[in-house]
């Protein structure tokens, strides 16, 4: 296969080129024409272990998530199916989400096969290398899956991506110890596929309802968190778009798909004072600290990043909810929503995370943003354009 220097480039409307060096060959547009606009015949496939399934075989993506133990990230395609956002950044957090796992709780990435079979088995994987072992692992995958993502080209939607990564016990049978090589070899690589529409920001907001604890090991995106979240979609109101988490009732950590953002007021007195471009320094972006048990998400740190470079004031500090007379916007991120603002937030008026609770027996306590998203958050979103680099297919 021929190969040449993948582009990376800012997101549509910031034309500068950017080369750097790395191993995403199969990127390249001169190695896959991108001519063929016919449809393909589903709407999901995936790709695992070198074999493609297609719809009506393929579930979506949460289905397919639950049936596995694995680390995961999520990305979409961009520009009419001609580039992928962000997909060096995504596949450095799968690495470190494997790593993780690997280290700290090997039975999320094997499976409960793990402990009974490869529990007291030795590793020498040094924390560096994660990250080419998974580069390599996924890319390889990858190459198979981009001639049917370029096929699909001048369609009305884009292309979800998710990657996953699963420990497979039985390729270690005999292995007496685990080094890089061995584990690379352990590792099955799935890919799902499935159409989705972005949003177009401002076009709609967000509603939020805090309905329950932070995440086990949040610090890595895995499968584990997939199954357990189900249990909160009995807490979730109607018209209600995403679940946010707390450990206390009072300080939110982030959405269950999502992190969670506020612009508050510096000075408590300015309680009337409306944000401005000129103004930024009077107010404060927050998201609660990796520290205290949320993921870190690829948007997530870019928001951080275009805040220092526009001097929009960031403090990692978890929003409070009692103090949310003082929030003046707020929005979430993720991997394929990129940012939505908020239209309201709400939040039990009794904290209870008792299992026995129903949507029925909470009283809610409401908060509602005026129209449309703020100022500082359109400014963090067209920042994040030209932050965004995308993966040239």
């Amino acid at each position: 296969m021929q190969t040449t220097e993948p582009r990376f480039i800012h997101s549509s409307g910031y034309g500068r080129v950017c080369r750097r060096s790395c191993s995403l060959d199969f990127l390249s547009s001169s190695t896959f024409g991108k001519g063929d606009s016919r449809k393909m015949s589903s709407t999901r496939f995936l790709f695992s272990n070198g074999v493609i399934t297609q719809t009506p075989d393929v579930p979506p993506v949460s289905s397919f998530l639950e049936a596995y133990s694995g680390a995961y990230t999520t990305t979409r395609t961009h520009n009419n199916i001609s580039h992928v956002l962000l997909w060096e950044q995504h596949l450095k957090r799968l690495a470190g989400s494997v790593g993780i796992l690997f280290n700290t709780n090997p039975e999320a990435l094997f499976g409960p096969s793990w402990f009974s079979s490869h529990s007291s088995l030795p590793a020498s994987i040094k924390p560096s290398h994660y990250e080419p072992i998974i580069q390599s692992s996924v890319n390889k995958s990858m190459s198979r899956v981009v001639p049917l993502l370029t096929k699909t080209m001048n369609v009305e939607y884009e292309w979800a991506i998710t990657v996953l990564v699963c420990g497979n016990s039985s390729k270690l049978a005999g292995t007496l110890n685990l080094d890089e090589e061995k584990f690379s070899r352990a590792l099955d690589v799935h890919i799902h596929i499935s159409s989705y529409i972005p949003m177009v920001f401002g076009a709609g907001g967000a509603h939020l309802a805090l309905v329950g604890r932070g995440r086990t090991i949040a610090s890595a995106k895995h499968s584990d968190w997939v199954r357990h979240r189900k249990s909160l979609e009995k807490l979730r109101p109607h018209s209600v778009t995403e679940l946010l988490l707390s450990n206390d009732g009072e300080h939110i950590l982030e959405g269950s798909v999502s992190n969670f953002f506020v612009v508050c007021r510096r000075d408590e007195n300015s309680r009337n004072a409306d944000a401005d471009e000129g103004a930024c320094s009077s107010f404060e972006v927050q998201t609660a600290p990796l520290g205290d048990g949320v993921l870190p998400g690829v948007i997530r740190q870019l928001v951080i990043e275009v805040c220092s470079d526009k001097g929009i004031p960031i403090r990692e500090a978890a929003p409070s909810w009692s103090k949310c007379e003082l929030w003046k916007e707020a929005f979430i991120t993720n991997g394929l929503r990129i940012l939505q603002h908020e239209d309201s937030v709400r939040a039990p008026s009794i904290w209870n995370t008792s299992e026995s609770r129903s949507l029925n027996g909470i009283e809610w306590e409401e908060k509602h943003f005026k129209g449309g998203p703020g100022i500082i958050t359109t400014i963090i979103e067209v920042g994040i354009q030209s932050h965004c680099y995308l993966v040239l297919l």
